[in-house]
């Protein structure tokens, strides 16, 4: 082949190759490397071409060969920068870039992938610098406004980053991942439906685009549609089995919808493909923490920590599930390296305020609740720790808490009420009554064993009991609560709009919240007026404050007829002789003889949740204990520095610390057992005892 016939051939290449004529032109070029093994220009287009067909490797091999045989083409830089790019190399795309724009500074995809770099190393700054000047240089180059966008996005700048994506698609509509990343921002954004729009039509342009299908299942899952996006997360494997992304991300979602043995699964193998993966650790933590398996997910918390020590997400579960191992002074330590990282984090604030509570500090925790409000007004989980936590707190009164789950109404509530609709309930006298009971706690809790007879007394003639239960680790006691319904309904992971619409197919005609405002509460399918009457009854005897639950249960002795009763937002039901119906919902331990007899001293005991043991109260034992010399003091404490405080506080009160002893979380039946050490039970204010009432009651305590 003489030059001629061999430039030629090279044009002729070049003519296919542009024409979409791949084979011909892979023919021709090879011809020219033929005659000519380091024929620059042939290598560059051979490379191209390999990149064309997804054959990388073989691409940045030629490209590489067409550098070394002719240094001087910044083209050739920056083709082998763009490779470089995809394969997530940026150490080397900044260097082929650098390069490329060395030998032509007004190579504008050069300085397009050169930002794209650095924004995947955290510089984003010189990022942003990097895509402007591609801008600058070329004002069409789609590609440069995406990375733009991106950096812009990484920096929280998000107003001008959806206004750069948007630019980057007017230039190129058919960009898959513009569109990709544009939903990101979007959806941090909190334009969820725009979110799930432009994810769908990356799909549309790129039917096998994994990182889509698992943003999408991402947006789906935060929009409480779990079906679609555990599917999206499956779509997203059956392209790419190797995206840990979209494993982990399947782990989060199964969790949320209780499938906990799956989740942990899931979280398994995306830590087999990505040994590093810290995400991935704490998602499995997760998924250990909802099955009760607290010493495995601290450990995968741990390792999430050790992989990205600057993790306040994973800080703040390791918190969370020290917490309920009774490590309370370790929560805390966590929880306060959580803020130190990321001090926005409104959840932390609210974790640390009911770790606080647990301590008996109340002035802090309230202080910690209203922090985290006002950084997220939008809380309503943590505007309910507000709520309840002011009725332990001696230095506010009814009206004032009142005042407060009013507020709670006005600010999550009553914006869904455009939601509620009329019900389609038959209206036959004859039928059974259907009542459905809505609770996070139909398993071994206070709430669940007062419930216990009470469902076993329904009168099934007449009454069709339905149950919707936040349960995701059911117990024996879920179970003996499940056969006594005619419907039971897992709510886990379904949103609260979901719920109210099954409530309203299930065409309950009286629905009873069992939490008020409890940790993992549903009020706001009451706020939707899922089932035409509404009551509430046996989480705690106070209100809701929401306009859309018509009756409160209690009874003579909790609400004396003629009180103020303008301090509740229901109407008050008073049961004709109590309000607790109570079992121990286990085998208890004989009733001993009084334990004064063998010690030869009274042993005071409250075994209350500690957060109820006020100021007060703390000046009242004292004087107790003074009166009745040698008598010895037993309260419910979790391990920490607020033992300590009690110490101090009766010690300088003029009682030997000696006399006071602490007992920790325990199983049911051992709890019991604790009664026979307490010859009389003490009660807390104002904020008094119910179960724990009833249990040293049952145990025969003199009260």
């Amino acid at each position: 082949m003489t030059q001629l016939t061999m430039e030629q051939a090279l044009q002729s290449a070049l003519q296919h190759h542009q024409a979409g004529r791949l084979p011909q032109a892979e023919m021709l070029y090879r011809q020219v490397l033929q005659q000519t093994p380091q024929h620059a220009a042939a290598l560059h287009y051979l490379g191209v071409l390999a990149s064309q067909v997804g054959r990388m490797d073989l691409a940045m091999d030629l490209i590489r060969q067409s550098i070394a045989s002719d240094p001087r083409q910044a083209v050739y830089y920056s083709n082998l920068g763009s490779l470089l790019l995809g394969a997530g190399k940026l150490d080397e795309v900044i260097q082929a870039c650098r390069q490329a724009i060395a030998l032509q500074p007004n190579l504008a995809e050069a300085h397009s992938n050169l930002g794209h770099a650095l924004r995947g190393q955290g510089q984003l700054d010189a990022a942003i610098a990097a895509c402007r000047q591609a801008i600058t240089l070329n004002p069409n180059q789609a590609e440069a406004w995406c990375g733009l966008a991106d950096a812009l996005k990484s920096q929280g700048q998000m107003d001008a980053a959806l206004a750069a994506y948007r630019q980057a698609l007017a230039l190129k509509p058919d960009y898959p991942d513009a569109y990709n990343n544009f939903g990101n921002a979007l959806k941090n954004a909190g334009q969820r439906a725009q979110a799930l729009a432009a994810y769908r039509q990356a799909l549309v342009l790129k039917p096998n685009f994994a990182a889509a299908y698992n943003n999408l299942a991402k947006a789906l899952a935060d929009d409480g549609q779990m079906a679609e996006a555990i599917d999206a997360c499956q779509q997203a494997i059956a392209l790419n089995p190797n995206l840990p992304e979209a494993h982990c991300n399947l782990g989060q979602v199964l969790a949320a919808v209780g499938q906990l043995e799956q989740a942990v699964a899931a979280c398994r193998q995306a830590i087999a493909l990505k040994p590093d993966y810290a995400d991935a650790y704490n998602s499995l933590g997760n998924g250990l923490h909802d099955q009760g398996r607290l010493d495995e997910a601290a450990a995968a918390y741990r390792q999430a920590l050790t992989l990205q020590p600057d993790y306040a997400e994973a800080c703040n579960n390791l918190g969370n599930v020290l917490k309920e191992m009774g490590q309370i002074d370790a929560a805390i330590a966590l929880f306060r390296q959580a803020l130190a990282l990321r001090p926005n984090l409104a959840e932390v604030h609210a974790n640390l305020g009911s770790t606080l509570k647990d301590q008996g500090q109340l002035t802090e925790a309230i202080a910690t609740f209203r922090h985290a409000l006002a950084l997220h007004p939008d809380f309503p989980e943590g505007h309910s720790n507000l709520v309840f936590d002011l009725h332990y707190h001696p230095g506010y009164d009814a009206p004032t808490i009142a005042a407060e789950y009013r507020n709670w109404n006005r600010q999550h509530a009553v914006p869904l009420q455009k939601f509620i609709a009329p019900h389609a309930n038959d209206r036959n006298p004859e039928r059974r009554l259907r009542v459905g009971y809505v609770s996070p706690d139909l398993r071994l809790h206070a709430v669940g064993r007062f419930l216990e007879p009470l469902l076993a007394a329904h009168d099934k003639q007449q009454v069709e009991v339905f149950a919707y239960a936040h349960v995701p680790v059911p117990d024996a006691l879920t179970q003996r609560l499940r056969a006594q319904t005619a419907g039971w309904r897992s709510i886990v992971g379904l949103s609260d709009a979901a719920v109210a619409d099954l409530i309203r197919q299930d065409q309950i005609d009286i629905l009873v919240d069992l939490a008020m405002h409890t940790a993992y509460n549903r009020l706001l399918v009451f706020a939707r007026k899922a089932a035409p009457v509404q009551a509430t009854y046996l989480a705690y005897c106070s209100s809701t404050g929401l306009d859309t639950i018509d009756y409160r249960l209690s009874d003579p002795y909790l609400d004396p007829p003629g009180m103020d009763e303008s301090i509740y937002s229901e109407q008050t039901l008073r049961l004709p002789a109590t309000y607790w119906c109570y079992q121990p919902g286990i085998v208890t331990p004989e009733v001993n003889p009084l334990p004064a007899r063998e010690s030869g001293h009274i042993t005071f005991g409250c075994l209350n949740n500690f957060c109820k043991v006020s100021e007060p109260v703390f000046a009242a034992w004292a004087r107790l204990l003074h009166a009745v010399p040698d008598s010895q003091l037993l309260l419910h404490a979790l391990p920490g520095a607020h033992r300590l405080q009690v110490h101090t506080r009766l010690k300088q009160a003029g009682i030997a610390p000696q006399r006071v002893h602490f007992a920790e979380k325990v199983p049911l039946s051992d709890y019991f057992a604790l009664y026979h050490r307490i010859d009389i039970a003490l009660d807390t204010f104002p904020y008094g005892g119910g179960t724990t009432t009833c249990d040293a009651l049952w145990m025969g305590c003199r009260w």
